[in-house]
């Protein structure tokens, strides 16, 4: 795992100790993603710097080092992540007339070795893994990047008059001298819709994030090119239709488990200690039970606990790696240590994101990398097996909704939002005494108040829209701006046969990629650990959308299947039990201890310096969340995020050099 960065500049007029600084600068911003190693390589004549900072995982000598350059010398690589197939892949470049002579073991050097061989875009369709690369062809003159498939590891370019700069995090694209910081008000309404600011924009103007599952080319002749695929789950989808599962359950079950088995496995491949997030939930799980099925020795699990049961998932961890025989940690954390990250967001996440849950990621993290450079996480099932509840409820809410006018629909709303959810939650625990916290479902008054906007809906998009939205009309808060348009902005997405497989194959490319995938990806590499996620392996994804809907959601219960595995392994009593996601008390937090700085980030003088969003209705819903007649949470967060950032970035331009050492001492410290 490392950071990348580097530019082309058209004008070839800097010599070569200018460029090799420049470089420098960047690749500094990102040694919390790469403590073990560094390295620069640049052609003055043809204005290209690359550099990276490296966390060595595979192949710990020197013949790992990178920027690496090809046996011929024609391709320069520097690459973030890894290719968990290349042990395969390495054995046929070895052979036939074409054979590759290798030096060292590392998975980069075979990247090389296929860019030599097959080329690049023939080579990308056979990597599985997860990767973020820049590679220069000295012969072309030309720079492409490239990213996997369903957006684990970032990637960022920019242009700016003849420069074409690119890097793993925005923070690395700031230390370039020429980059612009220009805030993009359409991707702040996108932020307050969506929590985060969706693929291809940035916070920044003109700095676009790469799509995953494309390539992107770029040379003194074509300086404008735009990304292209080299893989669709459309099409996936597409194919899935014409060749679609035929066998029974029980084949379906043993062909899902064989092909999780060995995604597990090759995600296992490490030079360095290794270990699992373990929350006790059927991803997680799942994943645990076939990595301590293939391992002669106790997996390592780690898991943080809540001392508010209502958040609390350690407990039901603890069965689960009892069970499997772990060797499992887990770490209670009080609010003042969990609040304590809070401060730290805004450099980690580098733009604007509210999505809450990265407070414990940051923590679980933390934990981890005190023992293991690399974790695997069960992140993927939820978006594949349809395991949120939207996914379980979308073809029966929208046959209902569709079945009912929109004048009865609109007055059942109404009826909905006369109690407060405050109320809805008082009323829930009022009619449900003897139901443990535990198996309480959580916030039912703030589904409830969502479900009364989604009755007002009237197709599958829109009650998507609403499903995914905070607030759900950006422009009440932003002056005079609109969203920036998105690929879902209009109804020209794919269309699918269920309500469910729409929502769900929506959740793949668009939150997936832009929120959970971020997340993981910050919370592990800001303390220096390696994120593997083995339910995203492209050949479990495409297996996955073969199987009939009832294989995935049945009797109104998501990832079936997938449990199906799970319980060859682990009792079925011991892991079933309602979802819960990985939350922290955050409404009680903002009414108590984090008020003060609330309030000084949404107080009036400050807003309207800023001139970003506008007062009142924020007053309006943050005095209404203080009283506790409506929970607001998470639009709050929303604006918070972004004040925080703000703050941040504006910190960033008074004191570059101080903010990467933040980083780092981060990174060291939880090391």
């Amino acid at each position: 795992m490392c950071g990348i960065s580097g530019f082309l500049d058209l004008s070839c007029v800097n010599p070569a100790s200018e460029l090799r600084r420049i470089a420098i600068q960047m690749a500094d911003t990102l040694r919390h993603r790469g403590p073990n190693d560094s390295g620069v390589w640049v052609d003055a004549e043809a204005g290209i710097a690359l550099s990276m900072k490296r966390l060595a995982i595979l192949d710990l000598s020197a013949a790992g080092h990178q920027p690496m350059k090809s046996s011929s010398g024609r391709f320069i690589l520097v690459f973030n992540g890894e290719i968990y197939n290349y042990e395969d892949l390495r054995e046929e470049l070895s052979q036939g007339e074409q054979a590759y002579s290798f030096r060292g073991s590392s998975d980069t050097e075979v990247m090389l070795a296929a860019f030599e061989i097959w080329g690049i875009e023939q080579s990308v369709v056979r990597f599985n893994g997860m990767f973020a690369f820049a590679v220069w062809d000295r012969e072309k003159r030309s720079l492409t990047l490239g990213r996997d498939r369903f957006g684990e590891k970032p990637l960022y370019y920019s242009r700016i008059g003849g420069r074409f700069i690119f890097g793993s995090e925005l923070k690395a694209l700031c230390a370039h001298p020429n980059f612009s910081k220009e805030v993009d008000p359409g991707a702040v309404a996108l932020f307050l819709r969506h929590s985060c600011i969706p693929t291809p924009y940035s916070i920044y103007c003109n700095t676009s994030k790469l799509p995953p599952a494309t390539l992107l080319k770029v040379s003194a002749t074509d300086f404008d090119s735009s990304p292209h695929p080299y893989w669709s789950l459309s099409e996936v989808v597409n194919e899935a239709v014409s060749d679609s599962f035929v066998g029974d359950e029980q084949e379906a079950i043993e062909q899902l488990d064989g092909l999780l088995r060995d995604a597990v496995r090759i995600r296992m491949r490490s030079d360095v200690p290794l270990g699992a997030f373990l929350s006790g939930g059927i991803d997680s799980s799942t994943v645990v039970s076939l990595m301590q099925a293939q391992s002669p020795a106790r997996v390592r699990t780690f898991s943080i606990g809540n001392h508010d049961r209502e958040f609390d998932e350690a407990q039901e961890a603890s069965k689960v790696a009892r069970h499997l025989g772990t060797e499992h940690t887990e770490l209670y954390v009080s609010s003042d240590e969990a609040m304590a990250v809070i401060p730290s967001l805004p450099r980690i996440y580098d733009e604007p994101f509210a999505d809450c849950s990265q407070i414990p990621t940051i923590l679980v993290s933390q934990l981890a990398r005190e023992h293991v450079t690399v974790s695997l996480s069960g992140d993927g099932g939820d978006e594949l097996f349809g395991g949120y509840n939207r996914h379980v409820w979308a073809d029966t809410l929208n046959r209902r909704i569709d079945h009912l006018p929109l004048i009865l629909r609109k007055f059942g709303a109404s009826g909905i939002r006369t109690m407060p959810p405050d109320g809805w939650d008082f009323l829930f625990r009022v009619c449900n005494p003897a139901t443990p916290v535990r198996l309480q479902m959580r916030m039912p008054g703030y589904k409830l108040h969502k479900l009364a906007g989604l009755l007002e809906s009237q197709d599958v998009h829109a009650l998507y829209e609403r499903l995914v939205s905070h607030w759900l009309d950006p422009a009440e808060i932003l002056p005079q701006v609109f969203e920036s348009p998105t690929l879902f902005s209009g109804k020209h997405h794919q269309r699918l046969g269920h309500a469910a497989e729409d929502m769900m194959y929506l959740d793949t490319v668009s939150y997936l990629p832009d929120d959970i995938l971020v997340k993981l990806d910050r919370a592990t590499m800001v303390v220096g650990l390696e994120g593997r996620v083995p339910l995203l392996d492209h050949r479990v994804a495409e297996f996955a959308w073969r199987l009939p809907l009832s294989m995935r959601i049945r009797h109104r219960q998501g990832k079936w299947i997938l449990r199906q595995v799970l319980y060859r392994y682990v009792p079925r009593e011991t892991v079933d039990r309602p979802k819960s996601g990985f939350g922290i008390p955050l409404a009680t937090w903002l009414r108590g201890p984090l008020r003060d700085w609330a309030e000084s980030l949404l107080a009036e003088s400050r807003l309207r310096q800023d001139g970003y969003f506008n007062f009142a209705p924020i007053q309006k819903i943050w005095r209404e969340h203080l009283s506790g007649k409506t929970n607001w949470e998470y639009h709050l967060w929303d604006v918070l995020m972004f004040q925080a950032w703000l703050d941040e970035s504006r910190r960033k331009s008074d004191h570059s050099s101080s903010h990467a050492e933040g980083i780092a001492n981060l990174a060291m410290g939880s090391a």
